[in-house]
């Protein structure tokens, strides 16, 4: 089945909306600073892609997450030509730290927060009070798991539109355990690099409407061709090449479309060793001798890997790319590992190009994958 994009909304470091965060990676612009949300002297990372909207240096505030979610869902809401306010529509969420953050908050520093609030649905129902939200955490596919989940509500004939989103926010434990257990620290994101010494974290949230082919009397962005998920559970965080490879299949099949088909990748891209390696070999193989060599490039250079809604965003940046004919280059990309000689990366510059299809990578930790295919409209 095919369902509609109908409306598209995503908060970041480098933007406020879809709009222009696509025109901030296009230029090259990062949203890297030093990091801010927390004393760094305690660790070896000094850097991360945050979202700056605290109410001053150095003093964090809990429900940020949950507030970023909400302003993605009444952006893509409004952009579908729907009012947040009389809207009644399931929002499945996915997330990898939920509210950890303002738990850490609560329990370090005593600042209020209700158990209640770790769930997103009272936040989103002061928003859009018809919402009735779900939340999946699915590392970081989970927002492409929550999107394959808004495609069988639809196909299952349990909704008409649904909104599949994400969101996450930087949290000092999980901060603290990526520079414990990276072995290099990393000053910058640098996906593919030869240089690349690891993960760096990011912020953000983001929402895509996906209704019913037809159903809708608005604009359609794109069009869901399918999106294929799988967990091979090979390592806890070692990327298996086969379930991979599989998940691509499966994603293909669904969309009843071949690799010649495609004419971008959005690389999940992390920046780690393993698997940006695992990742080009994959993709090397899967491409090699095709009539057709598909654009590639990764927001997380630019953006930093928002976690949950990483996959998410991937995508709403592909359907900008399908309509205005550019593709964002991946940002400190100076020499590409050996394994990527083959794959056509977009480096130093926005790339010009007509893109009718575009496949949208997820991996996570624990062997979760999910891969999607979106088309022009």
């Amino acid at each position: 089945m095919t369902w509609d994009i109908a409306g598209m909304g995503a908060v970041a470091s480098v933007g406020a909306d879809p709009g222009r965060i696509f025109e901030a990676l296009c230029a090259g612009r990062d949203g890297r600073a030093p990091l801010r949300v927390f004393d760094p002297s305690a660790y070896r990372m000094r850097y991360a892609y945050e979202i700056d909207d605290r109410p001053e240096p150095g003093r964090d505030e809990p429900g940020r997450a949950s507030r970023w979610l909400g302003d993605a869902v009444a952006q893509a809401l409004r952009d579908a030509d729907v009012d947040p306010g009389s809207a009644e529509v399931p929002v499945l969420v996915g997330t990898t730290l939920r509210e950890q953050r303002s738990a850490e908050l609560w329990w370090r520093d005593g600042t209020p927060f209700a158990p209640r609030d770790l769930h997103f649905d009272a936040a989103l129902r002061s928003r859009i009070p018809g919402a009735s939200s779900f939340t999946f955490a699915n590392a970081c596919c989970a927002a492409l798991y929550s999107l394959a989940l808004a495609g069988d509500l639809i196909e299952l004939g349990l909704a008409d539109t649904v909104v599949a989103a994400g969101t996450d926010s930087l949290s000092e434990s999980t901060y603290g355990m990526l520079d414990r257990v990276q072995n290099e620290t990393p000053t910058a994101a640098r996906p593919f690099d030869v240089g690349r010494k690891g993960m760096v974290m990011g912020e953000g949230a983001v929402a895509v409407v996906l209704r019913r082919t037809g159903t809708g009397s608005g604009r359609v962005h794109a069009r869901l061709r399918g999106v294929g998920v799988n967990c091979d559970a090979f390592h806890a965080t070692a990327p298996d090449p086969a379930g991979i490879a599989r998940v691509i299949a499966d994603a293909h099949r669904r969309a009843g479309v071949g690799a010649d088909d495609i004419d971008l990748v959005m690389l999940h891209g992390t920046g780690t060793q393993l698997n940006d390696q695992t990742e080009a070999e994959v993709l090397g193989a899967l491409f090699a001798g095709g009539a057709n060599r598909p654009l590639m490039t990764a927001v997380k250079s630019m953006t930093g890997h928002t976690l949950g809604g990483s996959g998410l965003l991937s995508l709403v940046v592909a359907v900008l790319a399908m309509r205005h004919g550019r593709v964002p280059p991946v940002h400190g990309l100076d020499r590409p590992v050996p394994a990527a000689d083959g794959l056509h990366l977009v480096r130093h510059r926005a790339a010009t190009a007509d893109i009718t299809t575009a496949q949208v990578n997820a991996f996570g930790f624990g062997g979760i994958n999910a891969v999607a295919v979106v088309e022009a409209a």
